[in-house]
């Protein structure tokens, strides 16, 4: 079996394109790049750089996929971009390989949506089933965790955290880590509760709802300094979902917290 090739595409020596890949019209493959099982390149995609694409990943037309980080500090080192299964990256949408300084690595998890023109800067870790709406960008060593929205036109600053499950409204900019399941919006993002409506979609159980609308009302008006609202926050509930929760704001951080309002 041989990948499915269009004659118009230009495939660069040393590239390793799966069998049952198949590249559109006016596609760049550049030499490093390892395209997988089931792979589609619709037309006009350039990959290049040391780039891996996961099985039925769809790329579509004008995507740059493993081009250098947008970085001065970059001096041509060799870093690279893993991409995983089943993404779908839709039109113009750019995603940078590490930086150096940075780990070396970008990496994208499976099952993810990448809308019109999003950006996934340099040494960006995303989970799995994330999604990014048209025009969403990530800047350099974010950390998404999985199943988090993010809004179209919003800005993630770079090092920011989003945890698990969390949602960005739409032309927010966010400048500080975002608890799992959290709620932010407002062009200044501003915390502004919960994801109820995605933990109750992903059959949360209503007792753990129940405890982290307690554990958010803690947060938000107890005692102490947040650090410390959250450490107690352990103590007083068994809900995994709180412990996730407290585990993400006690974990090591380059930025402050979205602190509720």
């Amino acid at each position: 079996m041989t990948a499915q090739i269009h004659p118009t595409a230009l495939i660069e020596e040393g590239a390793k394109i799966d069998p049952t890949a198949s590249v559109g019209p006016f596609c760049t493959v550049g030499p490093e790049a390892a395209i997988g099982p089931g792979v589609v390149l619709k037309s006009h995609v350039v990959v290049t750089g040391k780039t891996t694409i996961g099985e039925e990943t769809i790329i579509f037309p004008f995507a740059v996929i493993g081009e250098i980080p947008q970085d001065l500090k970059f001096d041509g080192e060799e870093t690279r971009l893993e991409i995983g299964a089943r993404n779908r990256i839709r039109e113009g949408v750019t995603m940078n390989t590490g930086t150096t300084g940075g780990g070396g690595l970008t990496k994208v998890g499976d099952d993810c949506l990448f809308m019109t023109g999003a950006h996934v800067g340099h040494d960006a870790i995303v989970g799995n089933g994330v999604i990014m709406a048209n025009q969403a960008a990530l800047a350099g060593h974010c950390h998404i965790e999985d199943r988090v929205i993010i809004g179209g036109l919003a800005g993630i600053h770079q090092f920011v955290r989003i945890g698990r499950g969390a949602i960005i409204g739409a032309v927010t900019m966010v400048t500080n880590d975002v608890i799992p399941y959290g709620l932010v919006q407002a062009p200044r993002g501003e915390l502004d509760g919960l994801n109820y409506v995605g933990l109750k979609r992903a059959g949360v159980a209503r007792a753990d709802i129940t405890a982290m609308r307690a554990a958010y009302q803690m947060l938000r008006q107890g005692d102490g300094a947040f650090l410390d609202r959250a450490g107690r926050l352990r103590d007083e509930t068994e809900s995994t979902y709180v412990h996730e929760i407290v585990d993400f704001i006690l974990g090591r951080s380059d930025r402050s917290f979205l602190t509720p309002k």
